[in-house]
């Protein structure tokens, strides 16, 4: 997707708050992941739409000098300072150009392609990048699965946390977010050809990075519902006001983590 098309622009000052909260969630998660399909020294990765440059670092610490860690996203204003010998850092389109290179021991993308326009495209590029045996994980949101960011919906700050969130949600539809499409990844990992497919799923609630993603993309996407009628500033302000004093207890959507592998040379697969 453009950046001018993206609703959580990374250009904006909010985007830095909303990665490092981004990370304290879910990088355990992933790390766990990773570690788990045997990552290791030597290893080829693709990070696709790395954002922050919190999860390149630790790849390029577990792959080595012997490994690469190739980065792509559209901005990269937010990966500088990965100064690695094992990363390099390139700007790419996943839905719209080839891949970066091929014979990947693995590929991954968290929160982007619930955002991309051709997603099916994007899809096959990471697949045909990987090297037979190597690993495709991708991890993404599923807002449309638990659409409250308040589930114990009991007071009136819950249920303007709610109206705001079915807001957001609706701004994101209309810029072609598929708000289902974490749940479609075991099915569409199978559907490319991968092997030993398995899926997981996560969403924290109540942790304090919750209420710092929560007020950075309120704030990202202030002037958003706004214009488009969804919400006044009246109404934003005195969300923030609940949300920075404690008030709510802020979830996720569900974070939808689907992993297989290509299969390798020879296999009936």
């Amino acid at each position: 997707m453009t950046q001018d098309g993206y609703l959580l622009d990374n250009r904006q000052v909010q985007a830095g708050t909303r990665f490092e909260a981004l990370a304290e969630l879910f990088d355990p998660g992933t790390h766990r992941h990773l570690e788990a399909l045997g990552l290791a020294e030597g290893w080829r990765c693709w990070e696709v739409g790395a954002g922050g440059p919190v999860l390149p670092r630790w790849l390029a610490a577990r792959v080595g000098p012997g490994g690469q860690v190739l980065v792509t996203d559209l901005d990269l204003s937010w990966t500088e300072g990965l100064a690695d010998p094992a990363v390099r850092v390139l700007r790419h389109d996943v839905g719209a150009e080839e891949p970066p290179g091929e014979g990947f021991d693995l590929v991954h993308a968290r929160l982007v392609l619930v955002h991309v326009p051709d997603r099916a495209r994007a899809l096959r590029s990471m697949v045909r990048a990987l090297r037979p045996g190597g690993w495709l994980l991708l991890e993404d949101a599923d807002p449309a699965l638990q659409p409250l960011i308040c589930p114990d919906e009991h007071g009136e700050p819950q249920r303007l946390a709610n109206r705001l969130r079915a807001g957001f949600r609706e701004l994101l539809s209309g810029r072609g977010a598929d708000l289902s499409y974490g749940r479609k990844l075991p099915r569409l990992l199978r559907e490319a050809g991968l092997e030993q497919v398995q899926a997981d799923a996560y969403f924290p609630i109540t942790s304090p990075a919750c209420a710092v993603l929560e007020a950075a993309t309120v704030e990202q996407v202030r002037v958003h519902l706004v214009g488009a009628g969804l919400a006044t500033d009246a109404e934003i302000d005195r969300h923030l006001a609940a949300v920075r004093g404690g008030e709510l207890d802020l979830a996720t959507s569900p974070m939808i983590s689907a992993w297989g592998r290509k299969p390798l040379a020879g296999s009936p697969n």
